[in-house]
Parts: C-alpha cells; structure tokens; sequence
C-alpha cells in the first residue's frame, strides 16, 4: 500500500492486518485517517518530541512504549536529542504527514507528544490538567467545569479535549517564561483549589487506595519529560476512539464520552462545527499575573 502525505509517498506494508478487531478497522484504515488528520494534528504537535505507543500486531497483540527512533526509520525524519538522566534520547518530531504515516505503518497507534517544544525543552507553553475518574463520564465532566471556572478566575484562557479513553483533558496555552519546576509547582496549587470546591468528588491523591471513588485531577503531566496523548492521536481501544479537541459548549452536550469521536467520524465533526482549539497559541499568557491571584484564592480558602 503506498499513501501519499504532503511531497511524500510512504510505503506501508501488511495494510490489511486487523488492528481493531471490535470494528474490523486495519492498519491500512489507520494509516489513511493519520494521513488525513495531519493538516489539523502537525500544527499541534510540531518540534514536540514524540513518544510512540506501538502495537505491531494489532490492539490484541503486545505493545511497548518507545521513545528513542529506530536505526530503520528513513533519513528524512526529523529527530532531535532529548537530555535525561544519565544520557539522552534521540526522539522523533512529527512535524509533517508523512512522519505520521510511516510511524502508523510500523503500528505506533497512540502518539504521545512533550508540553514543551525542542527550542526550549524546559519552558513549557501548554497546561495539562487530566480529568481521569474512576468510572463513568459526569465527574470528568464536572471536573472540567470547575478547572476552567479556577483558571478563568485567575485570567487564564483553556480549551478542552476528550482523551479517548477515561476523561478530559483542560489545556492552557502558555507564554514560555517559566521552566517546569515553577509551572509544575502552579499546577499542583491550581488542582488543591479545584478540589477545595468539591472535597467529595476530587483529589490529588496519587494511590488509588486513598481516592475513594473520587477522581483524580491529574497534573502530574506539567513536568520535564512528562508525555500527553496527541490531538487527534488515535487511542488502541474498542472503535478507534481520537483525542479531540472540542468546544466548551459540548461538555454538556449528554451524548458526550470520552471515546465520542473515532477515526470514522472524527473529520465530519470537525467539518460540521470547526476548529474549537482555532487561534490557541495567540491566547497564551504568562504566569505572572496569575501566580498572585492564585495566592488570593489560596489565601480566602
């Protein structure tokens, strides 16, 4: 099978392998919507460095997490050297469509992308609260709500997105002035407030043991080398569920889950309501301000 993405014709093998097998959709199918979607996912995920979820075999089949690029993948990839401890890793960017094809066709399913881009890998310029409740949707939904009314409150813009598996993520763009240390320091104070308003529902708590039915309002993610699922990445669940970034006036939409929207019917959504996350980037702000607010609101609790 040979797909064409951007100047590029990609070479996929074994494109009628099942990889959903609840929906018969193969990897073929895969590699066409990620072909697809790339006008709207690169610009979301470009200079970001990429961690791959692969299923080689198909959702049935054993995966693996893979960051460093493989000595194989073809030399018009673009990488770059990501510093951890102890060394380094050579980390793909998919910062065109036919990164995302290739990657597709050697079973990366889920892509998982950094806050952060490669010219300052330790500035972040995005915000990742993750509403992840222990079943069902309306406590994510309710979560999402009170996030957005703590950061509105301290004069910070977020969009939102269904994850395609639990929850929600609440997203705020960021001018890139503060390292992850501060930010993750912020980010951790921004979710003590959040559950301040609804102790009953919500927790911090990292054990599952000590969450007692409450959901978790995640913010973990806002730290150095912490990965996210991509907008617009593809989930390894039942129907192919995306990651879709929606508007906030869908959180009380009823028929809204977290795996709403698949690789079948993703695009028509986005061609009958628009682009939600449009003009994103002009709405960063920096932290300045809101650090102040945020100590007023701790102060009044």
């Amino acid at each position: 099978m040979r797909i064409r993405a951007g100047r590029r014709t990609v070479e996929v093998g074994n494109a009628g392998k099942v990889f959903f097998p609840d929906g018969g959709i193969t990897k073929g199918e895969l590699v066409e919507y990620y072909a697809r979607i790339a006008p709207r996912m690169v610009p979301l995920v470009r200079d970001r460095p990429l961690a791959m979820k692969r299923y080689p075999n198909g959702t049935l089949g054993k995966s693996f997490f893979q960051k460093d690029a493989s000595a194989h993948f073809p030399p018009w990839i673009r990488t770059a050297e990501v510093p951890k401890r102890g060394g380094s890793n050579d980390q793909v960017l998919a910062n065109d469509g036919a990164t995302l094809v290739y990657l597709a066709g050697q079973g990366m399913i889920e892509p998982h992308v950094f806050p952060s881009r490669v010219d300052r890998l330790r500035f972040p310029d995005r915000l990742i609260f993750d509403m992840d409740p222990p079943d069902g949707f309306e406590l994510a939904r309710r979560g999402a709500g009170v996030t957005r009314e703590v950061l509105e409150e301290l004069g910070l813009v977020s969009f939102l997105m269904t994850t395609g598996s639990r929850g929600l993520h609440v997203v705020v763009p960021l001018k890139r002035e503060d390292d992850f240390d501060s930010v993750g320091d912020f980010s951790r104070r921004v979710a003590e407030v959040v559950v301040s308003r609804d102790p009953g529902r919500f927790t911090i708590e990292a054990r599952k043991i000590e969450r007692r039915g409450r959901m978790l309002v995640d913010f973990w993610r806002n730290a150095y080398a912490q990965h996210a699922i991509a907008p617009y990445g593809v989930r390894a669940r039942p129907g192919a569920p995306v990651a879709t970034p929606i508007g906030w006036d869908e959180l009380d939409d009823r028929a809204l889950r977290a795996d709403r929207y698949t690789i079948r019917d993703v695009e028509a959504k986005l061609d009958r309501d628009g682009d939600p996350w449009k003009g994103m980037t002009r709405r960063a702000r920096s932290l300045e301000v809101p650090k102040r607010r945020l100590a007023r609101l701790e102060g009044n609790g």
